[in-house]
């Protein structure tokens, strides 16, 4: 038995809010869209995360999430260069004595997301 994949799902009272921040800020494509479902799929490459609104089974009355998501990548000066202005910034790109070159930004719910990349080869 292997587990495959992670695809975080956050859970949002602004859908089509937050669909918008993760396509034209962040340039993830929506892959699969449901009204009626209230939920999405996004996908930027590798990396899948849905989004959906509340439902009747988990108490929600804002994002409460304690961790982040974070997001591995193979050019993060570039990124980090094309959103810097367009979404709260939790730290700017700076390069951490474990090895990684990051930074985090808050996406339009208040979800940590960290981008980095390593700074040495493995």
């Amino acid at each position: 038995m292997k587990f495959l994949r992670l695809s975080p799902m956050l859970r949002t009272t602004k859908l089509k809010e937050t669909i918008a921040f993760y396509t034209d800020i962040l340039g993830f494509a929506c892959e699969s869209y449901s009204e009626d479902w209230g939920w999405a799929s996004l996908r930027h490459d590798q990396v899948v995360i849905m989004v959906s609104l509340p439902n009747e089974h988990i108490p929600f009355d804002r994002p409460d999430f304690t961790g982040s998501l974070y997001i591995e990548m193979d050019d993060v000066d570039r990124f980090w260069e094309q959103i810097k202005g367009k979404a709260s910034i939790c730290y700017p790109i700076e390069n951490f004595e474990y090895g990684k070159r990051e930074f985090a930004i808050y996406d339009n719910n208040g979800y940590l997301l960290q981008f980095g990349q390593n700074t040495h080869s493995d």
